[in-house]
């Protein structure tokens, strides 16, 4: 009923908007479709990922297929100076990712977004799929982190290098049950360097988790790491971190803007190469090598050619082992990647 409802405001909103007298129209192709009129702008883009994937849990094959990742299409943009709206579908059939209205007219400082959007937890997890080196998010964030949930949240920029959110949402999988997340960030940035820190929180029905965040990137090289310590129901006693580096060979610096990180954009004609590795330990959601929720550690090796700002081509290896039984898995994926 929310999402009808919200998705009925930006509908209305969208249709009586018109654009102001008099105001030129331009047209812009480049990061998607984009035309803008006074203080009207409308983008139109997507994502394609599109997998091989195999994976073995005790040397038996469990996945071994071509699959449609992810597959989005979105419409965003500006229906007043200070009213923003976006709408994200997921055409593999997951429905709706984002659909939200944000207020912005309190200035960089504090705006209000209303809606199914990301709720702030994890620097893994808010950085975009289409932005993170390795392939999947580590098993850690895929147990703890909230992701996309609908309700309200305050966020914005606390100084120059800084930012903050705090938001309430509801989650339809734990009875509809209101929850609470905040997440707080500051950078230490140099000529060609930076230092990122950051902590969050979330907590709903029993499921409790802080976490903790750091960075480090300077020129080609970049590394971050993230440790969480949570509680679910009567387990009281979670935790997990995960270490990651990587190594641009042509390079290129990775991006990072407000508190994450962003995709590497190639100088050169011939494109820019990545070298990234991983290692993760404790109580996650290690699906992806077939060992489920559990406490065990994995360690993965990947190759990123980012042949075009909008073409990336991506290879990971993970190989894990169960801390709890004789269990292991291991996942062999290759990810063509495109955005517009």
């Amino acid at each position: 009923m929310k999402v009808k409802l919200i998705a009925a405001l930006i509908a209305a909103s969208a249709v009586t908007a018109a654009p102001a007298a008099n105001a030129e129209v331009k047209v812009s192709t480049k990061g998607g479709l984009k035309v803008s009129s006074g203080d009207y702008k409308f983008q139109f883009g997507g994502r394609v990922m599109y997998d091989f994937n195999r994976s073995e849990k005790n040397g038996e094959v469990d996945e071994n297929d071509f699959d449609l990742r992810r597959g989005r299409v979105y419409a965003k943009g500006n229906i007043a100076k200070n009213w923003a709206f976006k709408t994200q579908f997921n055409t593999n059939g997951d429905g709706v990712e984002d659909l939200y209205l944000r207020y912005t007219g309190f200035g960089k400082g504090a705006n209000i977004t209303i809606g199914n959007q990301k709720m702030p937890f994890g620097l893994e997890e808010l950085t975009s799929s289409k932005d993170i080196s390795v392939l999947e998010r580590s098993a850690i964030t895929e147990r703890y982190a909230v992701g996309r949930a609908e309700g309200v949240q305050l966020h914005g920029a606390a100084g120059s290098n800084s930012t903050y959110a705090i938001g309430v949402f509801t989650d339809d999988e734990k009875d509809a049950d209101t929850g609470f997340a905040a997440r707080y960030t500051t950078a230490f940035k140099g000529e060609n360097s930076l230092v990122h820190l950051g902590i969050a929180y979330k907590d709903i029905n029993e499921d409790s988790a802080l976490g903790f965040e750091g960075a480090f990137a300077s020129g080609p090289f970049h590394i971050q790491a993230e440790y969480v310590d949570g509680e679910e129901g009567s387990n009281d006693d979670l935790s997990g971190y995960y270490l990651q580096a990587g190594y641009i060979l042509t390079g290129e610096s990775r991006p990072y803007k407000g508190g994450k990180f962003k995709r590497v954009k190639p100088k050169g004609k011939g494109g820019a190469w990545e070298l990234v590795a991983r290692y993760e330990d404790g109580d996650g959601n290690h699906s992806d090598i077939e060992l489920g929720s559990d406490d065990a550690s994995a360690f993965t090796l990947g190759m990123n050619w980012y042949a075009h700002n909008n073409v990336k081509f991506g290879i990971n290896y993970t190989d894990g082992d169960s801390n709890t039984s004789d269990d292991d898995g291991s996942e062999f994926r290759v990810r063509f990647q495109l955005t517009f």
